[in-house]
């Protein structure tokens, strides 16, 4: 049994009438004729039952129609679901994030994402750079964002932009009404760091660009993530360097100030596989470059 098998029975049960189904096929009637017994045979059951003036669906012509229908219904909703895939309507997307990222242009870049694709489902992932990385081998995420890369020969990396380093300190910590910290602080106070690991890590660049700077950092705290070196900050616990884009969110108990003199830039990249050429990649990678033109 085959699609044309199935055509040719579905526009006999039809019309029930083999000359205007014939006519409906363009064919003649008498190969139609000898389609239709081949699907009989194949099939083992009578189909149609032919009188000299009428003709009739047996009860296992009756079933095959619905089947039949069925089939070609699903067919053509598997054509236009693939067809929606291919042209990145719809389907699913992993993208991984440094939490860092949440308060710069990550949201505008969903909100466009969503609005230009709506049907497509979007997974977030909160992650520090070395399970981005893993996670993109792995093939568990199609895009990942980090700070300030994902170095990997397998890889495309896409920079965003870059952005100042600033300092999140105690509001108990008196500092008069400058906007701007010395990192003479760093010598009263534990530094905050995260990740505590992998290593190297977004902590080795704190520390590298404050001791560049001529500022050692002897009193240091190390915890996972930005959120609780922020939790640990507004606690008084120390302070914490961090991009500036974090101060975009206030937070109680903390104060966001400019480092002077500036010690270092950190940047924001959107990765992906080398060979993930997929549509979904692509739209995702363009929308976040636009985002990023737009605001930066």
């Amino acid at each position: 049994m085959n699609l044309k098998h199935l055509t040719y029975f579905i526009a006999v049960a039809e019309e029930l009438h083999f000359g205007r189904a014939a006519e409906r096929l363009d064919i003649a009637q008498p190969p139609l004729s000898r389609q239709i017994k081949q699907l009989e045979e194949e099939l083992g059951a009578v189909l149609l039952n032919r009188g000299r003036s009428t003709t009739t669906l047996t009860q296992a012509g009756e079933r095959l129609l619905v089947r039949a229908k069925s089939i070609f219904a699903q067919i053509e909703d598997t054509r236009l679901e693939v067809r929606r895939l291919g042209q990145g309507a719809e389907g699913r997307l992993r993208v991984g994030f440094v939490g860092s990222a949440t308060y710069g242009i990550l949201p505008n870049i969903v909100k466009s994402f969503r609005a230009n694709f709506p049907d497509v489902n979007l997974s977030l992932i909160p992650m520090n750079n070395s399970q981005l990385h893993r996670a993109l081998v792995s093939r568990e995420l199609d895009i990942a964002f980090a700070r300030p890369a994902l170095k990997d020969p397998e890889f495309i990396t896409k920079e965003l932009h870059q952005e100042k380093l600033v300092l999140a300190l105690p509001d108990t910590i008196e500092t008069g009404t400058r906007d701007h910290a010395p990192l003479e602080l760093l010598k009263a106070h534990h530094l905050i760091l995260y990740p505590e690991y992998p290593r190297p890590s977004y902590a080795d660049v704190v520390i590298n660009a404050c001791e560049a700077a001529g500022y050692p950092t002897p009193l240091r705290m190390f915890t996972m993530d930005l959120q609780t070196a922020l939790s640990l900050v507004a606690i008084g616990e120390g302070i914490c360097v961090v991009p500036e884009s974090v101060r975009n969110a206030p937070r109680n108990g903390i104060r966001f100030l400019a480092i002077e003199p500036e010690i270092a830039r950190t940047s924001l990249s959107v990765n992906y596989r080398l060979d993930d050429q997929s549509v979904h990649v692509q739209n995702f990678v363009r929308i976040s470059q636009k985002v990023a033109r737009k605001t930066f």
